[in-house]
């Protein structure tokens, strides 16, 4: 069988796991915290998002799907994807984020088993209903894996154990799926060209230079985005920008004007604009409402 095209890279999106030496991802999150408008990024490792509160939509490669409150999404490695809501309303959701590395860095045999459940031949995810008795038993430990990291005294090897387990019952349900050269090759023209803006969205960007990291002509790069983001390479580059600042609005004490320079406005005007356009407040407001949810556990 022929093999898939190599990715360009392991991961557009890095995460402050848990624990040292242990990569999981294990939080509460809101979906105000991303201006309700996550960036479309990938990485290598399993995601799950359990919903808590609220409803959001959720893209995977080009798909939307709808989360509501009690329900989830595993989505499988490597795949592009974000959560939102175009009315931005809130939505309180447990995200639960796996490096395989922490079940096969020391071991070829489960290596294997993650490459040929996990890899780029396998369905891209699965939408978790609580209506569904195996789903709901792995969204039932997921609420168990997050209950778990707010113990006074974590049990690390129950904690394992539970992991292990969403791992093997989502595993033994994802369908193989035909391998497809050509969208493997567009696939990596666009990961390609969402890294170039990742890393230098603070800086002026043009379209021939989003194209340009891909290898394509201006065209193809927007139909690219077009097919495979639902959006132009402009809104994307916005998008993040306006990402990376809710980012800096929630975690530093920078002022507005710093903000804006470092997210590649031109102006702390036009950012201000531009922010209260798309998340619907402005920036100070914005800071303001995001100081007020923590990481807790929601009743």
């Amino acid at each position: 069988m022929k093999q898939p095209l190599k990715l360009f890279s392991d991961f557009s999106e890095r995460f402050d796991y848990n624990y040292t030496d242990f990569p999981v991802y294990i939080r509460q999150n809101y979906l105000s915290h991303y201006g309700f408008c996550a960036t479309s990024h990938w990485h290598n490792d399993l995601e799950f998002i359990l919903v808590k509160k609220g409803t959001m939509d959720y893209f995977i490669n080009g798909r939307i799907v709808q989360l509501t409150e009690g329900n989830g999404i595993f989505v499988n490695s490597k795949r592009l994807h974000y959560g939102f809501s175009d009315t931005k309303e809130e939505c309180v959701f447990v995200a639960v984020i796996i490096s395989p590395s922490l079940f096969f860095e020391h071991s070829l045999i489960t290596q294997k088993y993650f490459h040929e459940k996990f890899g780029a031949l396998s369905q891209d995810y699965i939408h978790l209903d609580s209506s569904i008795d195996w789903q709901k038993g792995i969204l039932n430990t997921l609420s168990s894996i997050y209950g778990l990291t707010h113990a006074d005294d974590v049990n690390i090897i129950r904690l394992l154990s539970y992991i292990t387990c969403v791992c093997a019952d989502i595993g033994e349900r994802l369908i193989p799926i035909e391998s497809v050269e050509k969208d493997d090759y567009n696939k990596n023209m666009i990961w390609k060209m969402t890294d170039y803006i990742h890393r230098n969205y603070d800086k002026k960007i043009s379209l021939d230079s989003i194209a340009e990291s891909g290898v394509v002509c201006r065209s193809k790069c927007c139909e690219l985005f077009r097919n495979y983001l639902l959006q132009s390479p402009n809104v994307y580059l916005n998008r993040y920008r306006l990402t990376k600042s809710c980012e800096l609005l929630r975690n530093t004490n920078m002022s507005i004007s710093e903000i804006a320079l470092s997210c590649g406005f031109q102006s702390s005007s036009y950012f201000t604009s531009v922010f209260c356009k798309k998340i619907g407040m402005i920036p100070k407001d914005f800071r303001k409402r995001s100081h007020k949810n923590t990481d807790k556990p929601s009743s």
